[in-house]
Protein backbone atom coordinates (compact mmCIF):
# COMPACT_ATOMS: atom_id res chain seq x y z
CA UNK A 1 0.00 0.00 0.00
CA UNK A 2 1.50 3.30 -0.81
CA UNK A 3 1.01 5.83 1.79
CA UNK A 4 2.45 9.70 2.31
CA UNK A 5 4.31 10.61 5.37
CA UNK A 6 4.86 13.69 6.85
CA UNK A 7 8.42 14.61 8.48
CA UNK A 8 8.69 17.26 10.67
CA UNK A 9 11.58 18.74 12.59
CA UNK A 10 14.11 18.14 9.83
CA UNK A 11 17.95 19.49 10.17
CA UNK A 12 18.26 22.28 7.76
CA UNK A 13 20.84 20.42 6.23
CA UNK A 14 19.00 17.13 4.99
CA UNK A 15 18.26 16.87 1.24
CA UNK A 16 15.66 14.63 -0.54
CA UNK A 17 18.35 12.11 -1.09
CA UNK A 18 19.15 11.29 2.38
CA UNK A 19 15.19 11.59 3.56
CA UNK A 20 14.46 8.87 0.98
CA UNK A 21 17.36 6.99 3.01
CA UNK A 22 16.67 6.82 6.32
CA UNK A 23 12.95 5.40 5.34
CA UNK A 24 14.43 3.20 2.48
CA UNK A 25 15.34 -0.09 5.21
CA UNK A 26 11.13 0.65 6.29
CA UNK A 27 9.74 -0.39 2.60
CA UNK A 28 10.14 1.05 -0.96
CA UNK A 29 10.38 4.46 -0.97
CA UNK A 30 8.42 5.82 -4.19
CA UNK A 31 9.35 10.07 -3.19
CA UNK A 32 11.09 11.88 -0.82
CA UNK A 33 10.93 15.84 -1.07
CA UNK A 34 11.81 18.04 1.31
CA UNK A 35 10.23 21.92 1.22
CA UNK A 36 12.19 24.57 0.85
CA UNK A 37 11.02 28.14 1.09
CA UNK A 38 10.08 29.94 -1.99
CA UNK A 39 12.15 32.72 -1.47
CA UNK A 40 15.39 31.64 0.25
CA UNK A 41 15.75 28.41 -1.15
CA UNK A 42 16.45 27.13 2.69
CA UNK A 43 14.89 24.47 3.82
CA UNK A 44 11.82 25.17 5.58
CA UNK A 45 12.73 22.15 8.05
CA UNK A 46 9.97 19.19 6.82
CA UNK A 47 9.32 17.38 3.93
CA UNK A 48 6.90 14.37 2.75
CA UNK A 49 7.83 11.08 1.83
CA UNK A 50 5.71 8.35 -0.25
CA UNK A 51 6.61 4.69 0.65
CA UNK A 52 5.20 1.17 -0.45
CA UNK A 53 4.80 -1.16 3.38
CA UNK A 54 2.61 -2.66 4.37
CA UNK A 55 2.49 -1.61 7.74
CA UNK A 56 2.28 2.11 8.14
CA UNK A 57 2.08 2.68 11.95
CA UNK A 58 5.22 0.17 11.71
CA UNK A 59 6.99 2.73 9.55
CA UNK A 60 5.72 5.82 11.61
CA UNK A 61 7.03 3.48 14.87
CA UNK A 62 9.88 2.85 13.92
CA UNK A 63 10.99 6.62 12.69
CA UNK A 64 9.02 8.78 15.16
CA UNK A 65 11.69 10.62 17.26
CA UNK A 66 14.73 9.34 15.57
CA UNK A 67 17.54 11.55 15.70
CA UNK A 68 18.95 12.82 12.77
CA UNK A 69 21.31 15.41 12.81
CA UNK A 70 20.72 16.35 16.41
CA UNK A 71 16.74 16.78 15.97
CA UNK A 72 14.36 13.84 16.66
CA UNK A 73 12.13 13.58 13.88
CA UNK A 74 8.23 13.77 13.65
CA UNK A 75 6.75 11.48 11.85
CA UNK A 76 3.00 10.57 11.04
CA UNK A 77 0.93 10.01 8.43
CA UNK A 78 0.11 13.10 5.57
CA UNK A 79 -3.38 14.71 5.37
CA UNK A 80 -4.36 15.89 2.16
CA UNK A 81 -5.14 19.44 1.37
CA UNK A 82 -8.71 19.86 0.60
CA UNK A 83 -8.53 20.92 -3.29
CA UNK A 84 -10.50 24.31 -3.26
CA UNK A 85 -9.38 25.41 0.32
CA UNK A 86 -8.20 29.19 1.02
CA UNK A 87 -5.15 30.02 1.04
CA UNK A 88 -5.60 33.75 2.45
CA UNK A 89 -4.40 36.66 0.74
CA UNK A 90 -6.13 39.91 -0.01
CA UNK A 91 -9.59 40.32 -1.24
CA UNK A 92 -10.96 37.23 0.64
CA UNK A 93 -14.58 37.92 2.19
CA UNK A 94 -15.85 36.08 4.79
Amino acid sequence: MLVKLFVGNLPWNVGDAELGSIFAPHGEVQSARVINDRDTGRSRGFGFVEIETNNVAAVIRATDGLEVGGRNLRVNEAEDKPRNAPRGGFGRRY
